[in-house]
């Protein structure tokens, strides 16, 4: 019988900063659906959204100091020396060559799947992995449309089905719904207050040290 490796999560963004959102998101994850790690992905040029503030170099870093200390999470940096737009299709034909027998979960909140149709090649990112909906109560799911349909046809109800194939499948699974933002976070920062509590002391000191968005002491 063909045996498959134990899933991984792949959850990617730009992480301008990285913040308690991201990682518990991440972690909880991990645990519920019995991943044997989750990486974490920052972007070197996002496709739907502006520029980062910080440079790709510094949001890595980042990301580094905030999951040191938590095994569960690692940081790949393929997109960052990839260069050029982040695809994520791309990302994952890179991971795939590398791990043949792996089932991939691509972690993306509700709104991120409300614009998947939208996203570069997108029906082949549902051959390439399984996606894992990181569900906050207020939002609602579309009753029509492309990702309504989507749905239908791939929304499983027993997540065992992540490590059973490679891709092709939508699991929903509620998480901790932190509403934090990295544009607020920014934005205290820049006003010189101070964002403790919202993201890992190590990443608010490196923030504080390399004046990271423009404030070098909070």
């Amino acid at each position: 019988m063909y045996h498959l490796q134990q899933a991984i999560g792949i959850l990617g963004g730009t992480f301008d900063p990285i913040h308690f959102g991201h990682l518990r998101t991440a972690l909880e994850l991990y645990q519920a659906l019995d991943l044997a790690e989750v990486r974490l992905v920052p972007c070197y040029q996002p496709v739907h959204r502006k520029l980062p503030i910080a440079t790709p170099e510094q949001r890595l870093a980042m990301v580094r100091r905030a999951i040191d200390e938590e095994p569960a999470l690692q940081v790949d940096d393929c997109e960052i020396k990839r260069k050029g737009p982040s695809f994520t299709i791309d990302t994952l034909t890179a991971l795939r060559k590398k791990l043949p027998d792996t089932p991939f979960c691509l972690i993306m909140g509700i709104d991120a799947l409300l614009g998947f149709p939208s996203w570069h090649r997108w029906e082949e990112i549902l051959q390439a992995t399984h996606l894992v909906i990181a569900h906050r109560p207020q939002y609602q799911l579309p009753h029509t449309g492309i990702v309504s349909d989507l749905l239908k046809q791939r929304l499983k109800q027993n997540s065992d089905v992540i490590h059973e194939s490679l891709s092709g499948s939508i699991i929903l699974h509620p998480v901790t719904p932190l509403e934090i933002s990295a544009t607020d976070i920014r934005k205290q920062i820049a006003m010189g207050r101070s964002p403790r509590y919202l993201l890992p002391n190590s990443v608010l000191k490196y923030i504080q040290e390399h004046g990271v968005y423009s404030i070098s002491h909070i």
